[in-house]
């Protein structure tokens, strides 16, 4: 059976990236869901571990990974390195004596141990003494359940995730009762603040933007939009004098970087950097999404025969989250924009092979790989080996390049 192994953000209180999940394709309808859970755990461990390496998942942090029964039973977590790991107990693990002893003995061995959807009536109580963290799923309980559950591990000094948070108002909820960590898509949804204008910083970086874009950039405009800008300055003289370009002699001006890198370079290179100033007060993990996203969409380019155009697909990837960077309307932002037909109708989501593209990428991030396997088998001819190699070769070079 194939695995394909992807990741989710679990946030601290600062929306700092803390740990990741490991999610894995659970959709074999041909085995049980006790055995599917299983083998698929034992499949991720060894894809993670051996084949992939875990530190392209999970950029040095730690990785929750889910443990059945069987698994528990088996001492599998005993294999595994504990700094690296926190051992997840499912919901479905009921608590009895042989549970409670063997899950000491992993605590004992110096293991992280998180219980998995707790509720009032949960399987697990008598595991609370043992675990360090436990998970609330906010689309299964409702908001009494979950003030109920807060005040009752509060008292026992349990570490709290709020899981599946989905919405900035869920996120804001679950600040506010006092969860320690977040896990969630809604980090990537804008909040809708009426009348919230940019800050000044991010207007500059607009300004360059929009400069760039224009069929005809005026370089001296560009240079003096740069000059403006003491850290651009820095950052652009540091990247030219880098390792990534080994020059004979120093550059030492703005206009000689600009006359090295080219205009298409030029555009990909502010773009990111205009991201991240965007992102100043944005959770790090936003910045590396829609870097590796950009990533996907470039790496897309050359599979499809749209390699001419992986400038364009790169932005796209990498623009697919400028609403939640802005706090503004995608469609108020792309007003200011002078992109390319292509890219506008893809970040708006109307289809054509820029979104279908965007698609496939949106959609392993949130686990329904059958549905990103589907449009890039009917789509582009594609396999599932070929797309999770690109996903995953996404997510090494976004890291590489928030380093």
């Amino acid at each position: 059976m194939e695995v394909y192994v992807a990741r989710q953000p679990i946030f601290d209180r600062r929306q700092k990236v803390v740990a990741y999940e490991l999610l894995y394709r659970t959709s074999e309808e041909n085995y049980n869901p006790e055995k599917d859970g299983n083998l698929a755990t034992s499949e991720v461990i060894s894809s993670s571990f051996l084949n992939i390496g875990l530190d392209r998942l999970t950029r040095r942090k730690k990785a929750f990974i889910n443990f059945t029964r069987e698994l528990l039973r088996e001492e599998t977590a005993l294999l595994l390195p504990r700094e690296l790991v926190a051992i997840e107990i499912t919901e479905n693990v009921e608590a009895d004596q042989e549970m409670v002893s063997v899950c000491e003995k992993i605590n004992r061995a110096g293991y992280t141990l998180v219980l998995d959807d707790f509720n009032m009536t949960s399987k697990c109580m008598s595991l609370l003494d043992i675990v360090e963290i436990v998970k609330v799923d906010y689309q299964q309980t409702g908001a009494e359940e979950r003030s109920e559950i807060v005040n009752f591990l509060q008292k026992k000094k349990k570490k709290l995730v709020a899981e599946k948070v989905e919405t900035v108002h869920e996120y804001g909820e679950a600040m506010s009762a006092g969860y320690d960590y977040f896990q969630g898509f809604f980090f990537c949804e804008p909040s809708i603040i009426i009348g919230k204008e940019i800050p000044s910083t991010k207007i500059q970086n607009l300004r360059l933007l929009q400069e760039i874009y224009k069929p005809e950039m005026d370089f001296d405009q560009v240079e003096n939009l740069i000059k403006q800008d003491p850290s651009l300055s820095y950052k652009l003289l540091r990247f030219i004098n880098s390792v990534a370009f080994p020059l004979r002699f120093p550059i030492r001006s703005i206009r000689q970087a600009m006359a090295l890198l080219g205009q298409k370079e030029m555009i990909k290179w502010v773009s990111l950097v205009a991201l991240r100033n965007f992102g100043f007060d944005k959770p790090d993990e936003l910045i590396v999404t829609a870097v590796s996203r950009g990533k996907f969409c470039e790496l897309m380019a050359g599979a499809t025969n749209l390699e001419d155009r992986s400038a364009d697909l790169f932005l796209t990837g990498l623009f697919s989250l400028l609403d939640t960077f802005l706090d503004q309307s995608m469609e108020s932002i792309l007003a200011e924009l002078p992109l390319g037909d292509e890219i506008k109708a893809a970040l708006l989501g109307e289809p054509g092979d820029f979104r279908h593209i965007l698609d496939m990428v949106l959609l392993y991030e949130k686990g329904s790989w059958d549905k990103a396997f589907e449009i890039a088998a009917k789509k582009y001819n594609l396999d599932e080996v070929e797309i999770m190699s690109y996903y995953l070769e996404s997510l090494e070079l976004a890291d590489m390049a928030w380093k």
